[in-house]
């Protein structure tokens, strides 16, 4: 597994599928084969443990290969640093502003940046993660990523502690955690490729701890960290509203930390360029999408053109109609029936995006490691095809490749909620 993952994040591009491929779903399989080994004998955490640090540490001093966020993170931390708001002016208009202060170290992100034309997308929250990176790294490309790295291999650690704390409370059997302590794909896009999920999973893991102990003060705070890092978590807020006047404490909390986390953008107005950054992404970018691509060809169909801007306006509405229709169907008696909510609504939110990208199936994967669910570990092993669009020069997705992946999706989806499937027809005709 150490030698996998050193080719995958040192050697290996993601423009060589196949060796891509071939790596991935090898290392996969090694976890599958750790998992049925574990299961048959007393599992030695410490040696778990050691292993998925170990798989961590490989990738700590690397940079990554299969994504370029990184260098917008440690461009706008850098701006930070020197005083400038990341919001103002898109990295293209700032050079022109600001030549004088335009160092080496500035231009090196700049040329590795896949996103220069755009405002920083990145909520306030995320963005102090960016600024300690470039206050700690010093200017610097290595150490800037190493604090980065550093910051989110901490949060790892306690992401495996809390799982393994929550998998003995529900009486789950704890040999899930290997499922993603030693998945690939965790290692790979959180540590080697530098994503900000594994944070987010761990923040969401604190509200059920809160929850399980009766601390609602503690599931507010943690719930507002959670969607002050990345605002996917806002889909989990229908299924609060449950949360009523008896729980003041819950409400204040939630309240004034998202106030005090996200107060930054009322500076110059950068609400704004924020917000416009956020519609341009949803109205504009298209990624191994699943009923969004179906969408677009009946639009192709009956329009003659890509319906995007009127498609992904429509699908957001649905998505917020059946999270709330979910959160309020839902009944929760007990802190698993908030787990099983939460994958609902992270499984209604990616099946309905026009971009899926690997990282955003992190949170939905740790969550479903606290149920007997499998929809996310298998797609957590499918997800890797979606980076067969870069093995090509046009980056262009391949419809078979596309329909292979979420076959293996519906696969694991249809296993996990067959006993719905089958009886909801039945109750219906009852009816």
């Amino acid at each position: 597994m150490v030698v996998g993952i050193y080719f995958l994040g040192y050697r290996v591009v993601r423009t060589e599928f196949s060796l891509v491929l071939s790596l991935y779903s090898s290392l996969f399989g090694l976890m599958i084969f750790w998992f049925f080994y574990s299961k048959k004998r007393t599992v030695d955490w410490k040696a778990v443990f050691l292993v998925g640090f170990i798989l961590r540490l490989v990738l700590f001093p690397s940079i990554p290969l299969w994504s370029e966020d990184f260098a917008r993170f440690l461009w706008d931390g850098e701006l930070l640093n020197l005083g400038f708001n990341p919001y103002l002016n898109t990295p293209n208009q700032w050079v022109q502003l600001h030549s004088e202060d335009f160092s080496a170290y500035l231009a090196l992100l700049y040329d590795r940046m896949n996103s220069p034309g755009y405002y920083s997308v990145y909520t306030p929250f995320n963005q102090f993660f960016f600024w300690l990176g470039a206050k700690l790294g010093g200017g610097s490309l290595i150490p800037g990523l190493l604090v980065l790295k550093g910051i989110l291999i901490i949060g790892e650690i306690a992401v495996f502690f809390l799982l393994k704390s929550l998998l003995i409370r529900f009486g789950i059997g704890s040999q899930k955690l290997i499922f993603y302590w030693l998945n690939p794909f965790v290692i790979l896009e959180v540590i080697g490729n530098l994503h900000f999920e594994g944070l987010v999973l761990l923040f969401l893991l604190a509200v059920l701890f809160g929850l399980e102990r009766k601390h609602r003060l503690v599931s507010a705070s943690f719930l507002a960290f959670a969607v002050g890092l990345k605002l996917v978590p806002l889909i989990l807020a229908p299924g609060f509203l449950r949360i009523r006047s008896k729980q003041p404490w819950f409400w204040m909390g939630l309240g004034v930390i998202s106030l005090v986390l996200f107060l930054p953008l009322l500076i110059d107005q950068s609400w704004r360029n924020f917000f416009q950054s956020l519609g341009l992404y949803q109205g504009k970018f298209e990624f191994n999408a699943s009923i969004y691509y179906l969408g677009r060809e009946v639009g192709y169909w009956i329009e003659g053109y890509n319906t995007i801007a009127y498609l992904t306006k429509g699908l957001s509405a649905l998505t917020l109609l059946l999270i709330l229709f979910l959160a309020f169907k839902k009944k929760i008696n007990q802190t698993k029936d908030w787990i099983e909510l939460w994958i609902g609504c992270y499984w209604i939110y990616l099946l309905l995006q026009p971009v899926v990208h690997p990282w955003y199936l992190i949170p939905g994967l740790g969550l479903s490691i606290l149920t007997k669910k499998i929809g996310f570990l298998v797609w957590s092993l499918a997800v890797i095809l979606s980076y067969q669009a870069y093995g090509n020069h046009c980056n262009v997705e391949y419809p078979i490749v596309l329909v292979l992946e979420y076959s293996l999706v519906c696969v694991g989806l249809i296993y996990d909620y067959r006993q719905h499937y089958f009886t909801f027809p039945i109750k219906l005709l009852k009816k």
